[in-house]
């Protein structure tokens, strides 16, 4: 029986049994109405009573005549002797006799205790859902895994993909659970532990999800916060009743989601950790590798943070494998796309491979998230299949935020926007060690009044140092381009200007790539966090004159980079202006119409955007107002914020 059958069928008997005590006691009461024995002599002499019956010695039942009182039925308990006959024989009521009625034993113990047996039953039911996990009295120190039911929808190997490697991994494990001794015989042992790491959103959980579809032993699943209750000794007790449960079910396999909520670094903690976490981490290492053996449980752990992870947790023996599970390549990217959309119509246009080349650095949860708002985008549409602008236009929302219909920008603001995007195209298209310009946009999308994307080839393991200043070029063309054409600046730069920054900075102090400095990393040692606590708590390893030296490099890989982007528009003028033009008239190009405009020639319509209206069929639309002014979300521009992949 479900829990939520037994608790739905113990209110029932609840609300039955105080129907009947109900019923019963208000037909006992209604059945007679009791007077007293001078009530019932007074009513004898005055001719109101009908008859008189005589049961057994201490009671008499009777019933009015119709004048008086209804003709309602009395009853008096008490002493009937010969009084009581005498007067009825002056009155002329000849009285009937029977025996005294016994009351059914069920029905005695019912209205006598009834009352109590009920307040017991809802006492008890109330006690129970008190106890931690709703179960019977103490069970807050039982596990809390729930074992994976056969009826389970489930979920198989083919259901993941972009991370091959990592299931390889766990392909064996469940190979080695249905056929032992394959490994056995060659002298191999079941691993005792695996420890699934990688960042949010990589397919942690998916794949112990996929391992418990594909194994046909028992798979318990349990969080590492359903550990540490309140009560000293709870996480130890449910570590000791996890593993209990496994060796009862073994082989099995268990799953802990996100460990580090119970295998944190003993005494990493302010006052030296917490007791209660550190006695449960105990637990578990005992339990996993202690005197007693678990032959035949596996453990299966998921964490981002493999960093705060106890040593001794991670070392041989407890978890024997760490297995990485990474952000998928572009090849991986693109099998997560075709998983996600095996039951999603595509138009002949959708190439998933694109699709996948624009989205470096996406993990499976965010591709996901793309398949579901392109298709939202769709249906909002009332299309009957997934286009490739649904597509564009769902990564543009995810990256970006959604398109700020409600503002309206000046004609001046949109003319600066557009040559600053103009600048980062021209810079990105001249420059050798830069992506493919892909969209150049000036639509507001969140905080952002325009933006710039490229589409790599191939996904960049590596960063070069030329590859790192053409990137710093390619960010400053958008200040380049104000400043050549306006002659004055905006705040729409400050994203470019501190992303540039920042990559100087790493080339400088983190890779080595300063020819002055050489091949040192220039770091602050200590605690950082520590620092507004106590001042001096983070020390730079470096004296104030190479301190001198580093700001001095960093600026100068900024100011040289600067002015390369802006020989780069100086000497392009002409196709500069041409594709700012079109940014403001079409408001969104594509690579082919950018190429054409840089090498002189006329575009068509945009290639992944819809065919908008021409300038002067437009009404007055969100981005102009009546009179020209600029109506803001906020009061302030926080400057563009190019797609953090591309520009």
């Amino acid at each position: 029986m479900k829990p939520q059958q037994k608790t739905l069928t113990l209110w029932i008997v609840v609300i039955l049994m105080m129907a009947v005590i109900a019923k019963v006691v208000s037909e006992n009461k209604a059945a007679y109405k009791t007077i007293t024995y001078s009530e019932f002599i007074r009513a004898v002499q005055a001719g109101h009573v009908k008859d008189v019956t005589f049961k057994g010695k201490n009671e008499i039942i009777g019933q009015f005549k119709p004048s008086y009182e209804n003709e309602a039925r009395f009853k008096l308990t008490g002493n009937t002797g010969d009084p009581t006959f005498k007067i009825l024989q002056e009155n002329n009521l000849i009285p009937n006799y029977e025996e005294e009625e016994k009351q059914p034993l069920f029905t005695s113990i019912l209205i006598n205790w009834g009352p109590m047996i009920l307040l017991i039953v809802i006492f008890y039911f109330f006690l129970r859902q008190i106890q931690a996990g709703g179960g019977k009295a103490m069970s807050f120190g039982k596990s809390r895994a729930k074992m994976l039911n056969a009826n389970d929808k489930k979920i198989t190997f083919e259901d993941v993909a972009g991370i091959d490697e990592a299931k390889e991994e766990l392909v064996e494990v469940v190979d080695f659970l249905k056929d032992p001794k394959k490994y056995t015989q060659l002298g191999g042992k079941i691993p005792k532990g695996v420890i699934l790491v990688g960042i949010p959103g990589t397919g942690k959980t998916l794949l112990a999800r996929a391992v418990a579809g594909e194994a046909d032993v028992p798979f318990f699943s349990i969080s590492g916060s359903d550990f540490v209750e309140m009560f000293v000794g709870v996480g130890a007790s449910r570590v000791r009743d996890l593993f209990e449960q496994g060796k009862k079910n073994a082989p099995c396999i268990i799953f802990v989601d996100e460990i580090d909520a119970v295998g944190r670094h003993r005494g990493s903690g302010l006052g030296g950790g917490h007791d209660e976490r550190e006695q449960t981490l105990n637990q578990l290492l005992v339990e996993m590798d202690g005197f007693e053996s678990n032959e035949g449980v596996i453990l299966i752990a998921a964490t981002n943070r493999l960093d705060v992870l106890d040593p001794a947790l991670l070392r041989p023996g407890r978890f024997d494998r760490q297995v990485m599970v990474g952000p998928p390549d572009v090849r991986g990217r693109t099998g997560i796309l075709k998983v996600h959309t095996a039951k999603t119509p595509l138009a002949e246009n959708v190439d998933l491979e694109t699709i996948a080349k624009g989205c470096p650095g996406f993990t499976g949860a965010d591709l996901a998230n793309l398949v579901n708002e392109a298709a939202l985008m769709a249906a909002r549409k009332n299309k009957k299949s997934l286009e490739m602008i649904d597509f564009e236009s769902a990564k543009d929302k995810v990256l970006m935020g959604p398109e700020r219909k409600s503002m309206v920008i000046s004609d001046k603001e949109k003319r600066v926007t557009a040559y600053h995007e103009a600048g980062h195209t021209l810079v990105g298209l001249k420059l050798p060690h830069t992506d493919p310009i892909h969209k150049v946009s000036i639509i507001p999308r969140g905080g952002a009044l325009g933006v710039t994307q490229t589409l790599p080839n191939e996904d960049m393991l590596n960063l070069s140092r030329e590859r790192a200043k053409n990137f710093i070029s390619f960010l400053m063309g958008g200040r380049c381009a104000e400043e050549l054409v306006f002659n004055e600046i905006t705040n729409g730069a400050s994203n470019d200007i501190e992303r540039a920054t920042q990559l100087a900075h790493s080339m400088v102090c983190d890779w080595g790539m300063s020819e002055k400095l050489g091949p040192i990393n220039f770091k602050k040692s200590g605690n950082p966090m520590m620092a507004s606590y106590k001042p001096g708590a983070s020390q730079q390893d470096y004296s104030e004159k190479t301190g001198q030296s580093i700001d001095e490099e960093v600026k100068d890989l900024v100011d040289t980079n600067y002015n390369i982007a802006m020989d780069i528009l100086k000497e392009n003028r002409d196709a500069l202006d041409r594709i700012a033009e079109a940014l403001i008239l079409w408001e969104t190009l594509d690579w082919a119409q950018v190429e054409k405009l840089v090498s002189g020639e006329e575009i068509g319509v945009p290639i992944i955007e819809e065919i908008p209206k021409k300038e002067e069929d437009k009404e007055v639309s969100n981005n102009e107002g009546q009179e020209g002014q600029t109506k803001l979300d906020n009061t302030k521009d926080d400057g563009e914020a190019d797609d953090p992949l591309l520009a």
